[in-house]
């Protein structure tokens, strides 16, 4: 991280079919060496999927619900102090909260061996959308390690 200066962020353009930043930043995610096209077929795949088994409506509303359920609120980060290193609660920013979501939800997909990528994509959006699966699982231990280091709060900068 460097120290002159504070990194800009860069505005994402919607995609094209359901004109959503959020799906931009999926794509993104899943995205390997540039084949952004390959990621977009899995994501809108994916969508599909999605929609097709909870018949709710729109699936970009799904992913923002799958999404709150997913975000972490706390995370612990290594502090050193003194010779030793505690690990002290923090809360996080809203986009940081978006980008760690997404990112366990495809790793998670990812780790789904067996299966193609938009099914397990598209069963791990369900599973967070009603809050079970790894992804929340992952959430809630970060939760509690953010909950048993809370003495160590004061050390926070």
């Amino acid at each position: 991280m460097s120290r002159r200066r504070r990194a800009t962020h860069r505005a994402v353009t919607p995609d094209a079919r359901y004109n959503s930043g959020l799906v931009t930043h999926l794509i993104n995610v899943i995205m390997k060496s540039g084949k952004k096209t390959i990621a977009e077929r899995v994501v809108y795949g994916a969508f599909e999927k999605v929609s097709e088994k909870l018949q709710k409506g729109d699936p970009v509303d799904l992913l923002m619900g799958a999404l709150e359920n997913a975000r972490p609120k706390l995370e612990v980060k290594s502090r050193r102090v003194g010779g030793a290193t505690y690990q002290v609660p923090v809360e996080i920013s809203f986009e940081r909260q978006e980008s760690l979501a997404l990112r366990w939800i495809v790793d998670a997909a990812t780790g789904r061996k067996g299966i193609a990528m938009r099914e397990a994509l598209a069963s791990e959006i369900i599973d967070a959308y009603n809050n079970t699966g790894s992804v929340v699982k992952k959430k809630e231990d970060t939760h509690k390690m953010a909950q048993a280091n809370r003495a160590f709060a004061h050390l926070r900068w």
